[in-house]
């Protein structure tokens, strides 16, 4: 069994509240990053700047 065999494994295991916990830490953890690199692109930014650029990537984001 290969490394995305056993990660698929474990998430078809868990239940559906625990998968949306970890979707929503994800996301959020996704959100950060993002964050931190807009700031660090724009120093000038104010945090207000940062996260409505982050709001506008996050909703027009495709999958």
């Amino acid at each position: 069994m290969d490394a995305q065999e056993i990660q698929n494994d474990i998430i078809r295991k868990m239940t559906p509240e625990k998968k949306l916990q970890m979707s929503m830490r994800l996301y959020y953890s996704a959100r950060n990053l993002k964050a931190a690199w807009l700031r660090h692109l724009h120093s000038d930014w104010s945090e207000e700047q940062v996260q409505k650029a982050v709001t506008d990537i996050f909703a027009h984001a495709r999958s």
